[in-house]
């Protein structure tokens, strides 16, 4: 009786495990499609991922993510008493524990560029925690996720918003540190893109790159220096800006200094900034020459990226950030000043060579995705098209753009009225509403014509375009800008030599002579003026 029971107990055990085993690949095969569906991730062994993160993930197992709640806790605990610092340890040691769950550190990243950010009162530490923000995502979470396009578009969001942005008292501060560091990158304003993607991005390739005689010629010298290693040399560079003396004095040969150097600055993009230069040569073949010290070509950046590295290639937020980063990057997307003395000193006017491929790009994603907001805002953008083209002299594609506007929404009353009546009710608007760039832009704008009537000796024209400038400046800082800073410009008169310098720079010779000319002759008029103004006023003084 005893067997027979024992029996029964063992067939009954077989069968309840048979049944939960069916359970169980039910429930696998559910959980399955449901991650398909949602593009969820596993959370197993990452793929090259640093020793610390193999440890965590395979060796804790699923007692990770019990220390990962415990460090959300203490993560909460520290910012509610205001303590700070200690976050940016934890924040990485949660994303070590959890590096797939791409949500939490795409959080703890807009927490530190947002939240935290704004306690600070110096614009110096604001941009420390930003920075912090930024890296949390493109050197590390990135890493571990390169197929995630969430975390391209956070981190090209932090960019284009919280850096590009007006809404932060201290944008200008960022804009401006930004700035200067990636200048020191590139050696300059821009590197040639075209010979940067093809330069080696590590030393064992660029060595091969270099004949046998070469290379030997080069490890004496690096052998002979102290430099053998490589990354001293790098280090070096980083910090200073060029070559070390002692190095130099031993390795007189230009063509492969130049090689070097060029290695080096490339090193540097790709190692601490992340950026590929053969990705940024392909996004200016695509969208037109960018200015990549600028926030939105960051932007533009890393959701093209996000939109390569997806394996399904597409993302509506990412493309959404492409359309709306090439918008600003048209009104704004060329930077004539900077300065590291004074950062409210951030200057930027409309890059037009990129007018045509903006438009194509919203068409596209209009096409792609037939979703309404794409395009409203290509109607936005041709709208803002048609003023900023007018306002720098190129009016025969202001008028293009305001015709292909006429025949896109015909009807509409506010384009029954000609070219010129329309741009100045977009004016009066742009003024009373403006945000900086868009004062900027029509500040620059009519300084821009003011130099080409200028050089064709139009001086009561010019005139009359400088005093317009000056009058929209002074309306804007006494309407628009506030007293913190963050919506304010730059001096007028550094705008107008800004402007100055880039219209002698850009015109062909026959105009900047013209223009320099006209420029000189101005001055001495002026020094006339003051001279007879003082005769007058001493003339006065007299009894």
């Amino acid at each position: 009786m005893n067997r027979f029971r024992s029996f029964v107990m063992y067939l009954l055990a077989i069968a309840a495990t048979a049944m939960l085993l069916v359970g169980v690949g039910i429930s696998s095969s559910r959980l399955n499609l449901l991650i398909k569906e949602n593009h969820l991730r596993a959370t197993g062994e990452i793929k090259n991922a640093p020793p610390i993160v193999t440890f965590t993930t395979v060796a804790l197992g699923s007692f990770r993510g019990l220390l990962a709640d415990l460090l959300w806790l203490r993560t909460t605990s520290l910012q509610d008493e205001g303590n700070y610092f200690e976050m940016v340890q934890l924040a990485s040691w949660i994303t070590k524990l959890q590096p797939r769950f791409t949500g939490a550190t795409a959080y703890l990243a807009w927490n530190m560029a947002y939240n935290i950010s704004v306690t600070c009162s110096s614009a110096e530490d604001r941009w420390r925690w930003i920075s912090r923000g930024i890296e949390l995502i493109r050197d590390e979470a990135i890493q571990y996720n390169p197929e995630d396009p969430l975390l391209y578009k956070e981190l090209g969001w932090i960019y284009q918003h919280k850096i590009g942005n007006i809404m932060d008292d201290a944008n200008l501060y960022y804009k401006n540190q930004m700035a200067i560091a990636l200048m020191k990158v590139f050696g300059g304003p821009a590197p040639d893109w075209e010979q940067w993607a093809a330069t080696p991005q590590n030393a064992n390739d660029f060595k091969k790159s270099l004949s046998n005689e070469s290379r030997a010629i080069l490890q004496k010298a690096l052998d002979e220096t102290g430099y053998a290693s490589f990354s001293k040399l790098e280090t070096y560079f980083r910090e200073n800006g060029k070559l070390p003396e002692d190095f130099l004095s031993k390795f007189n040969h230009p063509e492969i200094i130049s090689k070097l150097v060029t290695y080096l600055r490339v090193n540097w993009l790709v190692d601490v900034y992340k950026l590929d230069p053969r990705l940024i040569f392909s996004i200016n073949k695509k969208y037109g020459d960018l200015d990549w010290r600028l926030p939105e070509s960051q932007a533009i950046y890393w959701a093209t990226k996000g939109l390569e590295m997806t394996p399904s290639h597409k993302d509506i937020n990412c493309e959404r950030m492409i359309t709306q980063a090439l918008k600003d990057a048209f009104m704004g997307g060329r930077l004539l000043m900077v300065d590291d003395k004074d950062y409210a000193t951030v200057i930027t006017v409309p890059n037009l060579n990129v007018v045509d491929v903006v438009r194509e790009t919203y068409l596209k994603a209009y096409e792609d995705n037939k979703s309404s907001s794409f395009r409203s805002a290509l109607l936005n953008f041709m709208k803002d098209a048609v003023v900023v083209l007018y306002n720098f002299g190129n009016y025969s594609k202001a008028q293009k753009y305001y015709d292909i506007l006429r025949k896109d929404e015909p009807g509409k009353p506010e384009y029954r009225a000609p070219l010129d009546l329309f741009v100045l009710k977009e004016w009066a608007e742009d003024v009373r509403d403006a945000t900086p760039k868009q004062a900027n832009d029509i500040i620059s704008g009519l300084l821009y014509r003011c130099c080409n009537f200028l050089a064709f000796g139009d001086i009561d024209a010019a005139l009359s375009h400088e005093k317009l400038a000056r009058f929209v400046y002074n309306r804007y800082m006494t309407e628009n800008a506030d007293v913190k800073g963050r919506t304010g410009l730059a001096s007028y008169n550094k705008i107008k030599e800004s402007v100055t310098k880039t219209c002698l720079e850009k015109f062909n010779p026959a105009m900047a002579k013209a223009l320099k000319f006209q420029l000189e002759q101005m001055k001495l008029l002026a020094k006339e003026d003051d001279a007879k103004t003082k005769n007058a006023d001493d003339s006065s003084k007299k009894p």
